[in-house]
Parts: C-alpha cells; sequence; structure tokens
C-alpha cells in the first residue's frame, strides 16, 4: 500500500492510501491525485509499483521534479533521468525548485492475497510496469540506438505501409505485433464505437498461426479485454502484467483463466484513446518485459495512424462513389435536357438549328441575340454539350448580377490579401471552366476595364487573378449573349469596338415569341407536362380556345412569360380538367376580343380589306416598338413593301 502525505501543496485532502500499481500526480483532475497548485504541470508525475517495491516517474514536466532522500537533493528530469526508485521517507519535490509541492512517501510490501480476487483487483496487483504516450519518444529514440532492434521493428512494421483497407490495416497490425513480440500466443483489437466515446467493440482477435479466437468456446477474450481496458483508460498508460520473477498463483482469474502475462497498449488520437492493442500468453506466467512493452508502444502509435488513415480513405472512398453517382445522375439529366428542351419547328427555329449544326464543333466565338426570356442561356447550354466540350464545365455568369470589383474577381479569380476580404486563394470562372465552355450572359452590361480584361483572354488565352503577379494560360470557349444592341453600344462608346469585333465571329439571333407563333401550343404542351409531374396531377391537355388565346396573345416576356404562366396555370387547374381560356390571366383572355376590333365597318370590299390591313399593320409595328424591319419580316414583307403600304394607308 502506497501512502502519499501533502506536506506542501493544494489537493483534497491531506493523506492519500493508494492500492493501485499506478498513480498519477498532477494539476489535471483526473489524476490519482489533484494538486491545483499552478506551477505543477496537468500530468506531471507518476508513481508506478514493481517487484522490488515504487519507482518515481517525472512525466517531462515543465517546472521538472526532485527527491530529497536523507537531506540529499536528487533531481529527476529529462537532463539526469526521468525516474527513480523510491525509498519510504522519501520527500517529493514537484515543479517550481523555489517553492515546490512536497510530498512524503510511505509504502510496505503488499501482504499475499488470502483469495483469488477479482479480474480488475488481480490485474492491478501484477501490474510491474507501464509507459505513457509520453514517454514515445524517449523509447523511440532508446531503440534507434539499439541497430538490431530498430531493424527488426522497422521491418515488422512495414507491414502496415500500403494497407488502405481496414481489415487489412487489422491483419497487418496483427502480424506486425507477433513478429515483434515472439512470445505473444494471442492478440486482441478494441476499437471505440463510431459516435460512442464510452463504447468500445471487438475489431480483431487471433491466436498464433491464424486461429481465430472465437472457434475456441473454452476462451472468453471479451471479459479480460475490457478488464484491462478499463485499467489502461484509467492510467492512459500502456501496461505489463505477470513478471517472471513475481509470478502470482491468481492469474488465471484473468480471461477466464486462461491469461498468464499481458501487454496492452492503448490506441492514441490526439489525447484521445481510440482503441486498444493487447498481445497476451496463455501458458505461462512472465513472458514479457520492460522491452517489449516499450516495443509495443511503437506498435501502437503507427497502429492508430494506420487505422486513422484507413478510416479516411474509406471516407474518401464513399464520398468518391456519391459524388461519381450524383456525377452520373446530373450527366443523364443534361443528356435528357440538352435539345429535347429546346421546343419548336417553326421557320425562325430551324434557321437557328442550322446555325447550330455549323457552328457547334469549332472554336468560334457565338454573341447570341435576343430579347429577355428567348431561351439564350439553353442555346448556350445546346453548343456545349454537343461539342466536343461536353465532358468539361459549362458554367453561366450573369454580368449584369455583380458590381465591377466582384465580378472582376468571379471571371479572374483573386489571390489571397488581393483585397480586405481575401482570406484565400479563390479560382476564377475562366480557371473552373478550363477546357469546357463560359457562357457570359447580358454581356452588354460588362464594363469596360474588364472588357480590356475579357479581350487579353480572347487574343492571348492568358488570365490574371486579381493581385497575382503571374499569368494562368486557360482554355476556355466563350459564348456570350445580350439583349441590348452592341453595335449601337459601340457607337456610343459603351462598348469596345475591338472586342465587339471579336465577339461577332457566329452571331446567333434568337427570334422572340411572337415570330415563332406556331411553336406556342408544343411549348405550352411541353410546359403543361413538366408542372403537371413535378405537381402530380393529371390534366389532359388545353382546350381549343385555350390554345388559340395563348397563340395569338404577343408575349413580351417571350418564353419565360409563356412557363410562368402554365405554371400558374397548373397550380390552380383542376385534376382531371383541361384547360380553359377562362383559366389564362386576363390579359391573355383580351385577346378574345381582338377579332371584334379588328373587324371592319360595312363599306365595298375594298375598303373593307384596307381597314383590316391598316389594323394589322399598326398592331405589328406596335408590337416591335415601330421596328419597320422586324415588322416586315413578322409581316411576311419586304421592308420596302411596308414603307408602300404605310404610303397608301396613310399610316
Amino acid at each position: 500500500m502506497l501512502t502519499l502525505e501533502i506536506i506542501r501543496g493544494t489537493a483534497a485532502r491531506p493523506s492519500f492510501e493508494l492500492p493501485a500499481a499506478v498513480v498519477t500526480i498532477g494539476r489535471a483532475a483526473t489524476n490519482t491525485v489533484a494538486l491545483t497548485d499552478y506551477h505543477l504541470s496537468g500530468e506531471h508525475a507518476q508513481i508506478v509499483r514493481d517487484p522490488a517495491g515504487y519507482r518515481f516517474r517525472d512525466l517531462r514536466s515543465t517546472n521538472g521534479s526532485a527527491i530529497e532522500r536523507a537531506g540529499v537533493r536528487i533531481a529527476v528530469d529529462g537532463k539526469v533521468g526521468h525516474e527513480l526508485a523510491l525509498q519510504p521517507g522519501d520527500l517529493l519535490l514537484l515543479g517550481d525548485p523555489k517553492g515546490p509541492v512536497v510530498i512524503r512517501v510511505g509504502f510496505a510490501p503488499p501482504p499475499p492475497p488470502a483469495e483469488p480476487p477479482g479480474a480488475d483487483d488481480d490485474l492491478a496487483d501484477r501490474l510491474i510496469a507501464s509507459r505513457s504516450i509520453i514517454d514515445l519518444p524517449a523509447v523511440r529514440d532508446q531503440i534507434e540506438h539499439d541497430p538490431g532492434s530498430a531493424l527488426r521493428i522497422y521491418k515488422a512494421l512495414q507491414r502496415l505501409s500500403g494497407r488502405l483497407e481496414h481489415a487489412a490495416v487489422l491483419d497487418a497490425i496483427t502480424e506486425a505485433t507477433f513478429e515483434i513480440l515472439p512470445r505473444a500466443t494471442h492478440v486482441t483489437i478494441l476499437l471505440r464505437a463510431e459516435g460512442d466515446k464510452d463504447r468500445f467493440t471487438l475489431a480483431s482477435q487471433r491466436a498464433r498461426g491464424a486461429l481465430r479466437l472465437a472457434s475456441d468456446p473454452a476462451i472468453d477474450p471479451i471479459r479480460a479485454s475490457r478488464a484491462i481496458l478499463r485499467r489502461v483508460l484509467a492510467d492512459r498508460a500502456a501496461i505489463l502484467t505477470a513478471d517472471a520473477q513475481h509470478e502470482i498463483s491468481s492469474s488465471e482469474s484473468i480471461m477466464g483463466g486462461q491469461i498468464k502475462s499481458v501487454i496492452a497498449v492503448p490506441l492514441w488520437r490526439g489525447d484521445e484513446i481510440t482503441g486498444l492493442l493487447e498481445a497476451d500468453h496463455r501458458q505461462a506466467a512472465g513472458m514479457f518485459d520492460e522491452g517489449d512493452l516499450e516495443a509495443a508502444l511503437l506498435i501502437g502509435g503507427q497502429a492508430a495512424l494506420a487505422l486513422d488513415n484507413a478510416a479516411l480513405v474509406s471516407r474518401l472512398k464513399l464520398a468518391e462513389e456519391r459524388a461519381r453517382g450524383e456525377n452520373t445522375y446530373l450527366k443523364k439529366r443534361e443528356e435528357r435536357q440538352r435539345f429535347p428542351n429546346i421546343v419548336g419547328d417553326s421557320p425562325a427555329m430551324r434557321a437557328v438549328f442550322n446555325q447550330l449544326d455549323k457552328v457547334i464543333d469549332t472554336r468560334a466565338t457565338v454573341c447570341i441575340d435576343g430579347e429577355t426570356g428567348t431561351g439564350k442561356e439553353l442555346i448556350a447550354s445546346a453548343i456545349h454539350y454537343k461539342s466536343s466540350r461536353k465532358d468539361k464545365m459549362f458554367v453561366a455568369q450573369n454580368c449584369a448580377a455583380l458590381p465591377e470589383n466582384l465580378l472582376e474577381s468571379e471571371l479572374f479569380g483573386h489571390k489571397r490579401g488581393a483585397f480586405t476580404s481575401a482570406d484565400s486563394d479563390k479560382k476564377g470562372l475562366f480557371e473552373i471552366a478550363d477546357g469546357g465552355t463560359l457562357f457570359l450572359d447580358e454581356m452588354g452590361e460588362m464594363p469596360l476595364a474588364l472588357q480590356a480584361k475579357l479581350l487579353r483572354v480572347l487574343q492571348e488565352g492568358t488570365i490574371r487573378p486579381v493581385g497575382a503577379t503571374s499569368e494562368k494560360q486557360v482554355d476556355v470557349r466563350i459564348l456570350c449573349a445580350t439583349n441590348r444592341d452592341l453595335a449601337a453600344e459601340v457607337e456610343k462608346g459603351r462598348f469596345r469596338q475591338d472586342l465587339y469585333y471579336r465577339l461577332m465571329v457566329f452571331p446567333i439571333r434568337l427570334p422572340p415569341l411572337r415570330e415563332r407563333k406556331e411553336d406556342v401550343p408544343a411549348l405550352a404542351r411541353h410546359f403543361l407536362v413538366r408542372y403537371a409531374e413535378e405537381y402530380r396531377l393529371e390534366l389532359p391537355g388545353f382546350t381549343p380556345e385555350a390554345l388559340d388565346a395563348l397563340t395569338n396573345y404577343g408575349w413580351p416576356g417571350n418564353i419565360r412569360e409563356l412557363e410562368n404562366e402554365i405554371q400558374r396555370v397548373v397550380i390552380q387547374a383542376e385534376p382531371g380538367q383541361p384547360i380553359e381560356a377562362t383559366d389564362l390571366s386576363p390579359r391573355l383572355r383580351k385577346i378574345e376580343g381582338t377579332i371584334t376590333k379588328a373587324l371592319p365597318k360595312k363599306g365595298t370590299l375594298k375598303e373593307m380589306m384596307e381597314q383590316v390591313e391598316r389594323w394589322l399593320i399598326s398592331e405589328a409595328l406596335r408590337d416591335h416598338n415601330g421596328n419597320k424591319t422586324r415588322t416586315a419580316v413578322t409581316l411576311g414583307i419586304t421592308r420596302e413593301g411596308l414603307h408602300k403600304k404605310l404610303d397608301k394607308l396613310g399610316l
């Protein structure tokens, strides 16, 4: 029994009687003897029982330790030696040398037990050596000075290299342990359960010769392994039991009366114990010594690292598999959405498709001109996904959505510290889209300063992130879109002329919906099917009157306005009922009165025809905001023919 009397120091009580084989002293509350004196380390020292009595060990504390014996002060630290055998009456001097904590030590040999104790008590009695994780650097240094031992351990631990599967790592740890501890007959590994730090499960158990422990019903390894685990967790150290010179007859109480000699090593992750590596001998006691314990400590350090790496690889593989599945799903979805979503068979759309066929597999810059809502981004994505760049990224950016400084960073990236909030490097969209396609929507809104940088990308194929001193080479196809007249913007000085010519290599004009009214019924049905599926409704379609109202409406918001209208109609539709004209928005229903408005006053046939013609031309001019060229295209006549009719009708 060890007794400690606190002569100077702040502890919970003035003296301690401690039967345990390992006693820890320090400032942390988890110590056996916790002292709150500020100059002590969290885990300052250990007292370990061995066959000859007790040994004091300094755990590489900050302020060191000493023992005063018969008036002589003996330093116990890294310079002189970090452990020393104790004698009854020794004074432990811990911490600040000028005002140390003083503890008087007393002990006597423990009496033999009157009857076989329980597993935990027996383990405490038989504990003859321990090594904390803090001892690992010293153990490593000591073994490095013994070339024979170092080479043997190195060769054994090589088994762990290259093992990335969890089961393979467990096998490698077991094999290395058998090789380094040739007298071990069995190896057991316990690991902490995922998400439950207080529960440990049996991960592996094997007898030498690859015989599984589970095949021997006479052996119960789990009970003893848990008893040893509790001891390791309490002492936070590797332990060695059953010394050959001091065999105890009650050793059969461990592990169902089978284990005679035990080495148990904690597996560490930082300050946490994540598992237990146990090696034992089941035929004789005293089969291991302190050299075996130190070698096992090295195995434990590498085993914990190998298991962590295997767990990380497993998580990465799971994440990769999930990402691969998501990527496959997205690719399939993109396949479905490439051209089926471009609905239209009107002459205007067939002309667009013919242009796409010619430009898809070229490197030419394409500028898509069209009013808002005509589907410019859909056309851009069709160009990308039909081209040889389809396996790379398609990235879209609206140039009107961000202020100039943020847009520059978004497009070209930035270096850490380039501006106040740049706390890390950031890749720009040009770099992200390398090998693929970058679509710049609302190109006419791009500031002049950024237009110059974009021109350099088109000319040189290089970008310079904000704050960078060097350029990066990129291979990006540029597609752009605008609803502005860029030629007019150039004349007004709001758009660079040289960039204009670079972008207008292959312009494509998307017709507004009013110029392709033949496509309205197909588009309406397309959106009806999509939103009916989304809202899980059965809708048979549109009545002829509803389709007429949809077709005859002007659609100033183009396809986007049509899609929104169909979505609104589906939300309020009755399942199983067709969409009626009365279900449409009031602005669309007004078209029903259009024929009445167009009816001429009574007169001769020539006069009535002129009234109808005047009304139709006036409506077309209003739809196109007075643009005579587009009005002539809509009416199917030449611009000169339109001028003649305007003169004739007095418009």
